[in-house]
Order: structure tokens, then C-alpha cells, then sequence
């Protein structure tokens, strides 16, 4: 389902249905998110397909919806969700972009005031085969780069005091599930 660089993609819409079901079945529906019910139910979530070719269009992309979710009013839109299907097909060169992403919030002067969380269909946590299992847990329908508010974050590890263990339930969750069911849970549309 994922794009590579520059290669056919699908259209803004197909995207975004399938970021979207990937939230509700995933990051809602396994919990890998705590925080993400609420805003995802809210309806608070802004999902955005960038037409970007190449990471310089990507950059103006990334530096304009962080301009517009800092304008917004949160109660609106909480979050953004910035799918890049064209471009940073590939794991190691969209890792590497993620400096780039940060360095784009710090030249906006939204240091402390905003974070770029990373999901990609290749995702792999430092450590871990392609294959395993907990690398699920940031693995999308398609890139995405993840506009969170500080604050927003700090409002929710205020509910959450172990925060901590959400990665270890995460692992166990995707553990008990395993390859097969993942699969199951998307059929034909698997992400990554």
C-alpha cells in the first residue's frame, strides 16, 4: 500500500481514509495511543496528504502546518497528521529527515511548544529486526510526521503518571497479537 519516492501514489483521499482507519484500528483500537481516543472521537485530528516530490517541498509542507496548527484553536484541531506518500519512501532516509523536521520547529520558534512524533510503513526501533513485532506500533499506511502541542502532551501525562509503560503495553499488546494477527486486523489493507 505505501508509496516509494516517486513512484504512483494514491490519491489525497485514499490517504487519508487509510491514515484514518489506521488511528481508529491501531492507535485507538490496540490503545497504543491513551491519549488518542479522546481527541480522535473529538474529532480534533487534522489529517493533511503533502503533494511534496522531494524533501525541500516536504520542509515547506511541514514548516506550513505547523504554522497553521499553532494558529488554531485547540479546542478545533488538537493535532496534525501530515502524510507524505510521495516522498521519504524510504525508512532510513525518512529517519535522517526527522532532524530536518525538528530543525524546521526550532526555526519557527515553536521549541518547547511543539514535537514531531515519526510513523512510517517500514518503521524499525533501534535494536529490532525489520520483522518484530513492537516496531508495529509506529508503522502507518503511509509517511507521516505527527504535529503535537507541548501542551497537549503535558495535559496528558497529567492522567497518566507511567508513562513509561505505555511502550511496554504496547509491546505485549502487539506480542499477543503477533504477525498474523495484524494482518487479520487489516486484511488486505495492511500498513507497512
Amino acid at each position: 500500500m505505501a508509496a516509494t519516492e516517486n513512484t504512483q501514489a494514491p490519491g489525497e483521499d485514499e490517504a487519508v481514509a487509510a491514515t484514518r482507519a489506521w488511528v481508529e484500528k491501531a492507535v485507538v483500537g490496540l490503545n497504543l495511543c491513551p491519549f488518542a481516543r479522546a481527541v480522535h472521537i473529538g474529532g480534533r485530528i487534522r489529517y493533511h496528504v503533502s503533494a511534496a516530490r522531494d524533501a525541500d517541498a516536504l520542509v515547506a509542507d511541514l514548516a506550513h502546518e505547523i504554522s497553521a496548527l499553532m494558529a488554531a484553536d485547540p479546542e478545533e484541531c488538537e493535532t496534525t497528521l501530515l502524510i507524505h506518500p510521495y516522498v521519504m519512501g524510504d525508512f532510513l532516509d525518512y529517519n535522517d529527515f526527522l532532524d530536518i523536521a525538528d530543525a524546521t520547529v526550532e526555526a519557527l520558534g515553536y521549541t518547547g511548544e511543539l514535537q514531531v512524533a515519526s510513523f512510517h510503513p517500514q518503521y524499525q526501533f533501534a535494536g529490532t529486526a525489520p520483522d518484530d513485532v513492537e516496531n508495529y506500533s509506529n508503522r502507518s499506511p503511509y509517511p507521516t510526521l505527527h504535529l503535537l502541542r507541548e501542551e497537549s502532551i503535558e495535559r496528558a501525562v497529567e492522567t497518566m503518571p507511567d508513562t513509561d509503560s505505555i511502550y511496554e503495553n504496547n509491546i505485549e499488546t502487539l506480542k499477543r497479537l503477533g504477525p498474523a494477527g495484524w494482518r487479520a486486523l487489516w486484511g488486505k489493507g495492511e500498513p507497512g
